[in-house]
């Protein structure tokens, strides 16, 4: 049976899925209950300096898309509201009673040494395996100088780094924003601070509705909204290029990762795992469907990894970054057409409209008795795959590859780039 434990930046768990730090890891209750189901650890729910937030109410929105609830969840609540002084007696004792999970603790105080230096003394004195600096949250505490405001600005996130590295003991891992041009500068930042580990993505800013009756954006707080930050499964592309772009950039490899965003089945952890990451954190799928959930997450990850002779995590960690490349090192000269199997082809004339109506006109429909037949004109496909996409019918249309014995042709050696090196004439 594959080896699912992890050592994650010095921190240990029997399985890399860990609850990310939200509302599902704020007292020790859901952590007990979560541990009892299995996980492998958990990110505690954000602390932050006496006296607690005020949060609101209502705080989630959410996105249903054909049919499926909670396709993207939008929350405008806070770090923890409950006392400080709480939070690190439960944190404590939980940590006592269940030694060998993973128990890290996410902070978020003033950009002030003084503050950071503070509570890291008092979280180290719970026992808690390691520390997760929240530079991520998009609304509420940005507006205080906190969360994104730091994440977003590299210089203080390597300042802030270096004061928990300087101040502690235990491993520090950096939680990225995506509300951010380019994720490599926090990153690198993180990586100069000294961090251990980074971990993203953080929640993406948005407006997830607005009430047409109420005219204001969902959550409706008295008739007001605001923006908030979007997570589950629609963010999961997003966060798989973030923590991709990590991996594989010279100033950051060997950082940890701890991927985050939209990881709701074990094939979006194994995803997130072949593109670089070491661990992987859940919240929306928890929340939709309970910490139960952790079982299909095991078993099919674990299967799986028997099914292609993986032994371990690391056996397939990051095996897809050589893969992962810039456009243009992409083969130009690579062809594949689309193929519709006409035994599974139940008529519905899908890919015949969405390519003669928007694409390449590469579809011909005709008559097949009384019913419609479609196939493709191998001549016009250009291999977009959008067919392939629409189509309703699993294993219906397939993508063909024309094998070529030609070699690779990227857009740098292509003869239409201006900016080819030419080649060097010899002097006479």
């Amino acid at each position: 049976m594959a080896d699912l434990r992890t050592n994650f930046a010095g921190i240990r768990s029997p399985n890399p899925f860990w609850l990310a730090s939200a509302p599902p890891t704020d007292k020790a209750y859901n952590v007990v209950r979560a541990f009892r189901a299995g996980w492998g650890g958990v990110v505690w729910k954000t602390l932050g300096e006496d006296p607690p937030v005020v949060n609101v109410s209502s705080r989630y929105g959410g996105v249903s898309y054909n049919g499926q609830r909670l396709a993207g969840m939008n929350n405008i609540e806070l770090i923890t509201d409950r006392p400080l002084e709480l939070n690190l007696q439960e944190i404590k004792e939980v940590k006592r009673d269940w030694p060998d999970r993973a128990l890290i603790v996410s902070l978020m105080v003033p950009c002030e040494e003084d503050s950071w230096k503070a509570i890291l003394a008092r979280v180290e004195d719970t026992g808690a395996d390691g520390l997760e600096l929240n530079f991520g949250c998009p609304h509420g505490m940005s507006e205080r100088g906190m969360g994104a405001a730091v994440g977003q600005v590299p210089e203080y996130v390597e300042m802030v780094t270096r004061w928990c590295k300087q101040y502690s003991r235990l491993p520090v891992i950096v939680k990225l924003t995506p509300n951010i041009s380019d994720i490599l500068q926090p990153a690198r930042a993180a990586k100069r601070g000294g961090a251990d580990a980074v971990s993203l993505i953080n929640t993406v800013q948005s407006i997830v509705s607005v009430d047409l009756d109420l005219m204001a954006p969902t959550p409706v707080v008295d008739g007001l909204g605001t923006h908030g930050g979007y997570c589950g499964p629609a963010v999961k592309p997003i966060a798989l290029r973030m923590v991709g772009d990590i991996a594989r950039d010279g100033e950051t490899a060997g950082l940890p990762i701890s991927g985050i965003g939209g990881v709701s089945t074990w094939r979006d952890a194994a995803e997130f795992i072949a593109l670089g990451a070491g661990s992987v954190q859940v919240c929306t799928a928890a929340m939709h469907h309970g910490f139960r959930i952790i079982d299909d997450m095991v078993d099919g990850l674990s299967n799986w990894m028997d099914e292609k002779g993986y032994e371990d995590l690391r056996a397939f960690q990051g095996r897809a970054i050589p893969n992962y490349v810039h456009w243009q090192d992409l083969n130009l000269d690579w062809r594949t057409v689309a193929h519709i199997d006409p035994d599974l082809c139940i008529g519905c004339g899908l890919c015949h409209i969405a390519c003669e109506d928007t694409a390449h006109q590469a579809i011909a429909a005709y008559a097949k008795g009384t019913n419609r037949a479609y196939e493709v004109i191998d001549a016009e496909c250009v291999g977009c795959n959008l067919c392939h996409h629409i189509c309703p019918v699993e294993g219906c249309i397939t993508m063909v590859p024309e094998y070529s014995d030609r070699p690779k042709l990227t857009w740098t050696n292509h003869p239409s780039n201006p900016m080819r090196a030419k080649p060097e004439v010899a002097s006479v």
